[in-house]
């Protein structure tokens, strides 16, 4: 058995988070037996120069996308100028009225009306950095992921195997049973796949995996 299924965690909450982007083609997730430790999610190049998580450069990713106009020689396109307030009140940092007219001056020097992406994500990352990160702020943000996978399940209070299998068809993966099952004695400390997961154990399997700080 692998010594961890972080990344499965971190796969299954990325992937239901962002459920309404295009679908990818079914895949399947295999139980592998190996000694060593899966590697964790990676910082893309982007994502480290700002100091994000995986999580918060795929949400901006999205927004952006949302917003974003097919520019030539661009792969994610560009942003128009107007729309760069809109795409921050989706990732809930809406900027000041000073905020967006520095940022503006940041994204358009010269006076262009659209944004390419890397300088859009440089501002939302100014904005991440300078928002007050209190218990309260992440508090909510457990419950809104642990929210996605509960979804479907009323009057279930744990993630438990008929919950992940759940979450396995709505993403559109195929998971090995043996696979669900170690994921959730990853997450409880191996208390046993029956006593589920909860949203505590879910918190620390999420930093652990780096989904966030």
């Amino acid at each position: 058995m692998r010594s961890s299924f972080y990344w499965e965690w971190y796969r299954f909450t990325i992937d239901i988070a962002f459920e309404p982007m295009p679908i990818p083609p079914k895949r399947r997730l295999k139980d592998t037996t190996s000694t060593t430790q899966p590697p964790k999610p990676r910082q893309s190049k982007l994502a480290k120069e700002h100091k994000l998580t995986p999580l918060e450069e795929q949400e901006i990713r999205s927004a952006f996308a949302d917003f974003s106009t097919p520019k030539k020689g661009t792969k994610e396109g560009v942003l128009p100028i107007t729309k760069v307030r809109d795409a921050m009140i989706t990732l809930a940092i809406p900027p000041t009225p000073h905020e967006l007219t520095e940022y503006l001056s940041i994204l358009a020097p010269s006076g262009e009306d659209y944004a390419e992406f890397s300088s859009f994500v440089a501002i939302c990352a100014l904005k991440f950095h300078s928002r007050t990160r209190n218990s309260d702020t992440h508090a909510a943000e457990v419950a809104e992921a642990f929210g996605l996978f509960m979804a479907k399940f009323e009057g279930e209070e744990k993630i438990t195997l008929e919950v992940l299998r759940g979450v396995a068809r709505d993403i559109r993966v195929e998971v090995e049973e043996d696979v669900l099952r170690d994921m959730i004695l990853e997450a409880n400390g191996g208390r046993g796949v029956g006593e589920g997961v909860g949203m505590r154990e879910f918190e620390e399997v999420g930093r652990r995996a780096g989904i966030w700080r």
